[in-house]
This record gives C-alpha cells, structure tokens and sequence, in this order.
C-alpha cells in the first residue's frame, strides 16, 4: 500500500503507540479494550501501510524494528496534538492574556468602557484593551478581519450581518454650568428655547437633533449657537459660558461643577448595544468579556 495522508486511520496510529509502549499484543489489546485478533488485524493494516514489519516476534512479546524505533516520537507527538484538538477550550480570566479591541464613540468610552475597565483589570488583569473610533463604513469588514472584536452602537446603526446585544436604554437630561443663571430653577419650556445650546454632532455639521424633532412635535424650536463633533469638550464649554447642551444622562453623571435637570420637552432616547461577528460567537473568551460588558453596564 503507498503511503497516503487521505487513507490513514488515526486508530491504527494509536494502536501502534501502544504497541511500541507494551511490546505484546495481547496487553495492547487489554489496554485498548480490543480483542487479540482485532489487534492482530490492525497490525497487519500498519505494515501495509508503513511497508515494514514493524514488530518481530520475540520468546517475551514483540520488538520494535528500527524503523517501528523512528515512527514513536513523532506518533506520541501526533497523538499528544490531536488530544490537545479535540479537549473543549477554556478559558480563565485570571490568568489569560490577550488584547481586546472595542469600537467606541467618546460617550460609549465614558458611559461603558469606564465601568467596563473598573471590573476587568480586578477580574482580568492580564487582558489588555485597545479603543479605536466606529468607522461605519468598514466596520463589518473590520470585524471579518479580527481588526476589531466588538463595537458599541445603537440597533439602527447594526448591521443586520452581525450578533447584537442591548446593553441598556438611555435617557436625555439638560446640563449646565453649576453657577449658570438658571441653574437650581425651574426649566419651563419657553426658558429652555430662549436660551442657547450646544449641540453634539458626531458629522460636526449639524444644528440639527432629537431636540429639535421633539420640539417640532410641540411647534417649537431652540436656537444652536454651537455644534461640535465630541462630548470631551462639551463640559468646557459650558463652564466658559451660558449654553445649555441636552446630553444623555450618563454622560452627565458625575461632572463636577454641572447643574443637571430634567428636559422640559420628552426627548427621545436610545438603545445602546453591543456587536460582533460570527467569527467570534462561540469563543469563549470573547463571550466572557461580553458578559463583563453586559454586566458592568447595568444599573445598580
């Protein structure tokens, strides 16, 4: 028989093993839990294929021939691989080390990533996170590629290719310096509209917001002195000036020197969840550092 990779059965590898181990038949057959014959039988298969009688009989047993002595290394080793394949794959965090890449935008970094970093490096100290921006456009294609592992979004910016998972339902609040004139004062809807805003425009384009399609509901409309394209520098402004913003509540939370209160107009809120390829579904590290998101972005 020509040797051939596509013929070979991986059985009669692991019972060559045990016969270089035991050196008898009758033993590897007990240890296989096979009978004599069957045994015998799959010997004789080895030497087909190997073209060498592999084992000579001996007054206690068998011995290996050298070329039988050549194939034991490298068939313990083959076997040894093949029993690291096909053991389930596990996943410890306290011991793990490797790099996680989210896609995030500057509200995602502060209202998930936070909490989200607060809770790995005590339960996961090895595991290392890299942030980059959501890039819509290449995003599917950045997760096919392994460039990103997951990214934050909003159920009408998924694609529908994707695994997703809401993380949780935000709300929008009024935010103003702490000192600011209306600060602490009841916020009546003509106040609201005569003062100034600054809104947040991921485009850096617009004047144009969920304020704004509430108000029209209402027939009413603000004036948007200020568009800009991150939430890093909205604190800044606000405390320089008299500008109000409409934020979602978590990126107002804990902003010291703010003043914040309830919207005067219901503002439509969002989802925020989380998504990732298929490619990744059933990794369990990654279904571990999901479920950490998950769960560090729920309320108390």
């Amino acid at each position: 028989m020509k040797a051939d990779l596509r013929t070979l059965d991986l059985n009669l590898l692991k019972t060559l093993d045990v016969l270089l181990d035991e050196r008898s038949v009758t033993r590897a057959a007990a240890r296989l839990a096979l009978t004599q014959p069957a045994v015998s039988g799959m010997l004789n298969r080895l030497r087909d294929y190997f073209d060498d009688p592999l084992f000579i009989r001996a007054p206690h047993g068998i011995v290996p021939t050298t070329r039988a002595q050549e194939l034991a290394t490298p068939v313990k080793r083959i076997l040894a691989d093949i029993e690291v394949l096909l053991q389930p794959v596990s996943f410890d965090p306290i011991i793990a080390h490797l790099i996680f890449t989210l896609a995030a935008t500057d509200y995602a970094l502060r209202a998930v990533v936070v909490p989200f970093i607060a809770a790995l490096k005590v339960q996961a100290p090895g595991i290392r996170v890299r942030v980059v921006p959501v890039e819509p456009e290449r995003l599917v294609a950045q997760l096919e590629q392994g460039k990103i592992d997951l990214a934050l979004m909003t159920p009408h910016t998924t694609p529908d290719e994707l695994h997703s998972r809401a993380l949780y339902d935000e709300r929008y609040v009024c935010m103003m310096r702490g000192d600011h004139p209306d600060a602490g004062k009841p916020l009546t809807i003509d106040r609201f509209c005569t003062l100034e805003h600054v809104l947040v425009s991921y485009e850096g384009e617009s004047f144009h917001g969920v304020t704004d399609d509430a108000l029209a509901k209402i027939g009413r409309t603000r004036h948007v002195g200020l568009s800009v394209s991150s939430f890093l520098v909205l604190p800044d402004v606000l405390a320089i000036s008299d500008l109000i913003a409409v934020v979602p509540e978590r990126m107002a939370e804990n902003r010291a020197g703010m003043f914040v209160c309830d919207t005067p107009v219901a503002v439509q809120g969002f989802t925020k969840n989380m998504a990732w390829h298929g490619r990744t579904h059933r990794n369990p590290a990654q279904a571990w550092l999901r479920g950490l998101l998950l769960e560090t972005s729920q309320r108390a």
